[in-house]
């Protein structure tokens, strides 16, 4: 079954990395402060699955 929590928090992360390259934004912006959270919340998600006994 698909993961569209991973899904879309793929998919916000390229957007904004899209966005972020084209307009040359500095780290210090909005855009790259939340490609920072979504990493942090991907690694979580991730490890949490990791975890997870496959049945």
């Amino acid at each position: 079954m698909a993961d569209l929590y991973l899904k879309a928090l793929t998919s916000e992360r390229r957007a904004l990395w899209a966005e972020c390259r084209l307009k040359g934004l500095a780290k210090d912006t909005v855009q790259r402060q939340r490609i920072v959270e979504i990493d942090a919340l991907l690694a979580a998600h991730k490890a949490k699955q990791d975890g997870k006994p496959t049945a």
